[in-house]
């Protein structure tokens, strides 16, 4: 017999009206839901606009940082843990960004990677990478070396 709570979960994927296609879309007509007349009614609006001109309290709200790259999005370092590495790596393996790429541990070599000291390490490893002055310890501690 079939219950409520022993049918399998299933997704339904519903697809997004289509704005501005008619009457018969659901959402269409007139306006298709961006009310009348307006900025926000003719096109996108960028995340910065803040009225007409720009106002010095908008500028006063952003970071004063100096230099060529500050208006680029700065990245944060990946994270990696010893108890990470232990898991994943054998006794007197290097572990650098293509060793970490190969055991899915990050996504791309190109990412920035610092090694923290979370955990315990118990394998000789040799490691070329940045880490924290805690993780050098433990590294070190555990009879491997640090090239980087």
């Amino acid at each position: 017999m079939i219950n409520l709570n022993s049918l399998p979960v299933t997704k339904i994927k519903r697809r997004l009206k289509r704005v501005g296609r008619g009457y018969g879309s659901g959402k269409g007509g007139h306006t298709c839901g961006r009310g009348s007349k307006g900025h926000k009614a003719r096109g996108k609006v960028k995340l910065t606009f803040d009225g007409g001109k720009i106002k010095k309290s908008w500028l006063k709200r952003l970071p004063l940082w100096r230099g060529k790259g500050k208006l680029k999005a700065r990245k944060e370092a990946l994270v990696i843990n010893l108890d990470q590495l232990n898991k994943h790596y054998q006794n007197e393996e290097k572990v650098d960004l293509a060793s970490l790429k190969k055991k899915n541990l990050i996504d791309s070599e190109k990412t920035k990677v610092k090694i923290l000291g979370t955990g315990k390490l118990e394998k000789k490893l040799i490691v070329d990478l940045p880490c924290s002055a805690k993780a050098a310890g433990k590294i070190i501690k555990a009879g491997g070396r640090i090239s980087k």
